[in-house]
């Protein structure tokens, strides 16, 4: 049996070889904001529908109360950020969060239990059930709110006991599994009559899910019933009973209007077409490489003892819909006719489910997860949905679009040179976007697809490569291999994704199909399928460089067998290594002439998330296995420094899955890994790691990519978009701690303004000036802090309490009046004037600050410059 997650979860934060103080270095994020991420809940307060709470798949919990103009994150303190569901308790203001997102997804990441806040989101307190994972639905009693029933739905890839219904009746302090049907099974949905809790209908749903298919059927599925608040539940969807029963029967969504009349959405694979549906010309071709699954509605009058079909057609027929990813329904609570459930689009009918019309629109996001009706007010609705939160007023007509917070799931993220460089991403669900580093440029992020001579990016962006002579050529594309080579300066694209020859086997191309630019040529590129491909002339022919390198086809209806990842060793052309979805690694030495297997001696199958050669040793690679598809959440992370021959495991690390390691090009000591849960910093090589975040929330990190000009760090986050933080005194850190006890970084000048203090408009704040004075200190202690001016009189002077670390100062070049004045006396030449913010500001000249600690000190120049005057 596997160790449990909680256990696990629980490992040490950081080690004790390496601790330092990095709290001064913060991330920033610097968007997009464009798009958002993927919603999976809403709670909506009913007296005041302007104020309502946002659950995202892996981008926390939010909070409004001006009907969406604006958001606050509010679960950023807890330990993870993954939502399957959210229940709020409008009178008490308590908040209960099941953590896991449900939709089974390959990026749908677990969780770990109920959570619960009492103070709107300040703290948050684990109520247990960690392996449960995903969590579907929190119902609590309004009379008695230490009275809740949780229906989970349990690991994704592997089979596990603690799966069904769940209830306690003291808040918490123990749990009951009341419903458990096997262990491919879990619950999907709960829903409880309106006018009666102890009646509660529950929809089970049996899966199998692999990194090579995806089953998601079984006899598990079904629906039970409970008249006791779910202490007992009956099986109703008997064969006899009209429902769908059997094998062939998927996820299930449920509305209970009342303890007698039910209504179901069912993914119903018994009667499914054989053939695939041909796909329409504006539609997403990732939504078509299975077969059409046939959703079909149902109503039960009975209290669910006979079913009804209600709808003629296949629901997706019309509409393009695939039950496994939606299978949610509300019901207007005025009129139980009037019924919305959700698919690619969302959809409406007034007939009681017999018919349905798409009532989303072109501003509004595919992908529709959850909807709320408004009591009161049935044409007002808000909806999540693959891309955020939108709002209608008249049952959609029109809508408004709320996604003003950075909630990008990113795949995949890189960077171009230009002087104020550009960040590239590929995000799920949201395409490919660029845009500049740092949003104080007024420069709106742009959709590439929204350029009149570029092919829309359809679903999911992938990995982005830059030209590095040229910027406007950029490689990029969509899952499962589908790339292109873009000249955003002629407004030119063309396909490059190599394809095998006519007879030959199809190539499988991973979901995520990496590419590279040679760094000896730009000219130069690879390609990986389960072959390496490699092209001399920027994509326009291949040639195939290697054998099948995975462990060949295994069959699924996910492509798996696949090249996840390629490196090219700064040092020589054709040192290549490869890693493969299904545990492999090879590396070749002639360009691809010959390749030998260098995974033998590793952790075996898991997906190759990463290898590395290092830019600091020809010989050195490192490696990184990510065992989630497992359902195992330790972190692997290797070294080699024989060309792969040998191997040392250096993932010294808090047991989540690894994404990606990144090598500093100036500090071979230097390294940073992203995981499921955040990003980690080594600095001796990965004997000893500690957690890198201070400004960012516990969120999973797909990739990292450093600005070797800027010394700059960008994080691709899958569910709060993009990070940067400045890395350069990280970078010199390991020789400071060899040498002092103090160091004093460099300070930046600044030019003197004779607008300091004042307001650039009258309700505005007042312009201040700031200097950022940092320092590293090797122990935590008592530091003086002293600036002087060019006569050594001090005008600034600071007790600081120091960490052992990076510590920085925020200065905002004012002095006291008495300073001034006495400074005035001394020097008839120096004037300084009050400003308008009746602050003093330091006059131009050359300073010197000081940190002291005992008798050791270190000093460096502050210079402040008359500015030029036009």
């Amino acid at each position: 049996m596997k160790k449990s997650f909680w256990l696990l979860f629980l490992v040490v934060q950081s080690i004790t070889a390496q601790n330092y103080s990095l709290d001064s270095v913060e991330f920033k994020s610097i968007g997009p904001t464009i798009m958002s991420g993927r919603v999976v809940d809403l709670a909506v307060n009913p007296e005041n529908p302007s104020e309502f709470y946002v659950a995202y798949a892996s981008g926390g919990l939010w909070y409004t109360n001006n009907n969406g103009t604006s958001f606050t994150p509010i679960m950023d303190s807890a330990e993870t950020l993954n939502c399957g569901t959210v229940t709020v308790d409008w009178n008490l203001g308590t908040i209960w969060v099941g953590t896991g997102e449900v939709n089974s997804s390959r990026s749908s990441y677990s969780g770990i239990g109920v959570l619960k806040s009492s103070d709107k989101g300040k703290t948050w307190e684990n109520l247990g059930l960690p392996e449960s994972h995903h969590i579907s639905r929190i119902k609590v009693n309004p009379k008695n709110t230490n009275e809740i029933i949780v229906g989970v739905v349990g690991h994704l890839y592997t089979k596990n006991n603690e799966r069904g219904i769940y209830k306690t009746i003291d808040g918490g302090k123990t749990w009951k599994q009341t419903l458990f049907v096997n262990d491919e099974t879990g619950i999907i949905d709960v829903t409880v009559a309106s006018d009666n809790f102890n009646t509660m209908y529950a929809a089970a749903w049996q899966k199998d899910r692999k990194a090579w298919n995806f089953k998601g059927n079984g006899e598990g599925s079904g629906i039970y019933k409970s008249t006791d608040a779910g202490t007992t539940w009956q099986l109703i969807s008997t064969p006899t009973s009209g429902f769908p029963a059997g094998e062939k029967v998927g996820r299930i969504g449920l509305f209970a209007v009342n303890s007698t009349t039910i209504y179901a959405v069912v993914d119903n694979q018994n009667l499914r077409p054989s053939a695939k549906k041909e796909k329409p010309k504006d539609a997403n071709s990732a939504l078509f490489d299975t077969e059409v699954i046939g959703c079909e509605f149902y109503q039960s009058s009975d209290g669910g003892i006979t079913w009804i079909k209600k709808n003629k057609d296949f629901i997706d027929d019309m509409y393009y819909s695939y039950g496994y990813y939606f299978a949610n329904i509300t019901v207007d609570s005025q009129n139980p006719n009037r019924v919305y459930i959700g698919g690619v689009p969302l959809l409406f009918s007034e007939d009681g489910g017999a018919t349905f019309t798409a009532i989303s629109k072109e501003n509004v996001h595919a992908d529709h997860h959850v909807t709320w009706v408004n009591p009161k007010n049935p044409n007002h609705i808000i909806n999540g949905n693959d891309g955020g939160v939108n709002i209608t007023f008249d049952n959609g007509e029109n809508w408004i679009k709320c996604n003003n917070q950075a909630l990008g799931q990113f795949y995949a993220v890189n960077v171009d040179y230009q002087e104020n460089y550009n960040v590239y991403g590929g995000l799920q669900d949201n395409g490919v976007w660029f845009g500049p580093n740092d949003y104080s440029h007024n420069r709106a992020w742009q959709q590439e697809g929204k350029y009149p001579f570029q092919e829309i990016l359809g679903g999911d962006g992938m990995q982005v490569q830059i030209d590095k002579r040229n910027p406007n050529i950029v490689y990029t594309g969509f899952q499962f291999g589908n790339y292109y080579r873009y000249d955003l300066g002629k407004n030119k694209s063309e396909a490059v994704t190599p394809k095998a020859k006519k007879d030959d086997e199809p190539f499988r191309y991973n979901w995520q199909t990496p590419i590279l630019l040679s760094t000896h040529n730009q000219d130069i590129l690879y390609f990986g399928s389960n072959f390496l491909h490699r092209s001399m002339n920027q994509g326009e022919k291949w040639e195939q460089i290697s054998p099948d390198l995975t462990k060949g086809k295994v069959e699924g209806n996910v492509a798996f067998g696949t090249i996840t990842t390629i490196s090219e060793s700064t040092f020589q052309f054709g040192l290549l290594y490869v890693g493969t979805d299904d545990g492999n690694i090879h590396v070749s030495k002639d360009s691809g002439n010959s390749w030998q297997l260098i995974s033998g001696n590793l952790t075996q199958n898991l997906w190759v998330s990463r290898v590395v050669a290092s830019a600091h040793s020809k010989e050195r690679v490192y490696v990184t296995l990510n065992g989630y598809r497992n359902d195992d959440f330790t972190a692997y992370v290797y070294v080699s420094d024989d060309f792969g021959a040998t191997w040392k495991r250096i993932s010294n690390l808090p047991n989540h899955p690894v994404n990606v390691i990144v090598e500093d090009k100036t500090n071979e000591n230097l390294l940073f890994v992203g995981t499921d849960n955040n990003v980690y910093v080594s600095f001796d090589r990965g004997n000893s790691w500690q957690e890198f975040s201070n400004g960012m929330p516990k969120v999973a990190v797909h990739d990292l990519v450093i600005q070797t000009k800027a010394n700059e760090l960008i994080v691709g986050t899958h569910g709060r978009s993009l990070y940067k933080v400045d890395i350069s005194k990280l970078q010199d850190l390991q020789a400071v701690v060899a040498k002092k006890e103090l160091h004093l970084y460099g300070i930046a000048s600044k030019n003197k303004s004779e607008r300091w203090g004042q307001k650039s408009y009258a309700w505005g704040k007042p312009i201040e000036p700031k200097t950022m004075i940092w320092f590293y200190s090797n122990s935590d202690k008592e530091v003086n802090l002293t600036i002087e001016n060019s006569k050594k009189a001090i005008v600034y002077s600071q007790k600081i309490s120091a960490k052992k670390g990076i510590n920085k100062v925020e200065y905002d070049c004012t002095l006291s009046k008495n300073d001034a004045d006495s400074w005035v006396r001394k020097d008839k030449k120096i004037e300084i004037k009050e400003a308008k913010n009746k602050k003093y500001y330091l006059p131009a000249d050359k300073y010197t600050v000081t940190v002291q600690s005992g008798d050791f000190k270190e000093s460096e120049s502050l210079i402040i410059e008359e500015s030029k005057k036009s």
